[in-house]
């Protein structure tokens, strides 16, 4: 529901603004750079990489996601 998820939203940067930490999960990459500072990503309990909220590139994400280092990817 468009109005519910709209409402979590709004929640979330409320907290957000007032300084409050929050754990969103999530596959879905533009609510995730919508929303968050920081956006750790995880492949098999492993933290892969970070990336800022605003520097969010989907392919590069979408690359630790599949497991693929950072640190391996070609330049």
């Amino acid at each position: 529901d468009i109005g519910a998820q709209e409402a979590i939203h709004d929640e979330i940067m409320r907290q957000r603004a007032a300084g409050r930490a929050i754990l969103l999960i999530s596959v879905q990459l533009d609510e995730l750079a919508a929303l968050a500072d920081r956006i750790l990503v995880m492949f098999n309990g492993r933290i892969m990489g970070e990336v800022a909220g605003d520097d969010a590139d989907e392919d590069r994400i979408g690359m630790m996601m599949a497991g693929v280092s950072p640190e391996l990817e070609p330049a």
